[in-house]
């Protein structure tokens, strides 16, 4: 029962609520209680939508899939080739070092380096590789994913790790008994046996890229968009019931997103 009413009081009825305002209306003033599918109509037929969808979909593609190789060749390697326990919770929390402080400074952290006068394009030009400054380097989707992954690998690098430390080690020495190669070893019975922590991670990295309207904003330069961050102008200009529209429709998206994953693996069974 406690349980029961914490959820409702802080995740039922902070939805319902959300879905009762996405039905409103709104003018240049402000909103009001009605019962229209405006919001809805106007928000599933727009071109600028599907375009949005379209773009933030890229950005959750090509994070998810950077953030799975660096996040499984981080957990294998902590997982399998550091044999002390002691040096496994030593790089585990190196790993972690740069998540002690603010989403924010990190990323923002990205601007000097990259920037036309930066340190990338400045060594890039010393060394000769280069014979005038890369402009996509900032401001740029480029800049986008970089700063997606950088701010969201441990949410992969964490469950992978935790599944592989969990993978009998006899399963893997018996398979090398029998004659199996290191990437066969890899392919059959390493990465089958990960994929709970595979799909939790993917789960964490899918759900904060879509929702993520900050990073958009300051690494594009306002250059691209996101879903989170039209929900984010529409809350500027207080048509509350547009926003709530959208956040709707991006809930279901995700959720849909997540029931496609969750239809692969049991990860019940890894919590």
């Amino acid at each position: 029962m406690p349980l029961v009413l914490v959820l409702s009081f802080f995740l039922i009825l902070p939805l319902l609520t959300i879905v009762m305002v996405s039905f409103w209306d709104y003018n240049e003033y402000k909103f009001f209680p009605a019962f229209i599918f405006g919001n809805y109509e106007y928000l599933l037929t727009s071109k600028v939508t599907l375009a949005t969808y379209l773009k933030t979909s890229k950005f959750t593609v090509l994070t998810w899939f950077i953030c799975t190789i660096i996040g499984f060749t981080i957990a294998y390697f902590l997982a399998f080739h550091v044999r002390s326990l002691t040096w496994q919770v030593a790089l585990f929390l190196l790993c972690t070092i740069p998540f002690w402080t603010s989403n924010i400074i990190r990323m923002i952290s990205w601007i000097p380096f990259l920037g036309r006068n930066g340190i990338a394009n400045t060594m890039l030009l010393d060394m000769g590789i280069i014979e005038q400054p890369l402009e996509w380097l900032l401001f740029s989707d480029f800049a986008v994913v970089l700063a997606f992954v950088h701010l969201y690998v441990l949410f992969m690098v964490v469950p992978v790790f935790n599944t592989m430390m969990r993978i009998d080690k006899s399963l893997i020495e018996a398979a090398r008994d029998a004659g199996a190669s290191g990437f066969q070893i890899l392919t059959n019975v390493i990465i089958p046996l990960s994929k709970p922590g595979l799909m939790i991670g993917s789960i964490f990295v899918v759900t904060l890229v879509m929702g993520d309207f900050i990073t958009v904003r300051f690494m594009s330069g306002g250059q691209s968009a996101s879903v989170g961050r039209v929900i984010s102008n529409e809350i500027a200009l207080l048509q509350y019931p547009a926003a709530a529209a959208s956040a709707v429709v991006l809930l279901c998206t995700v959720l849909i997103m997540i029931s496609v994953m969750l239809r692969f693996v049991d990860v019940r069974k890894e919590l």
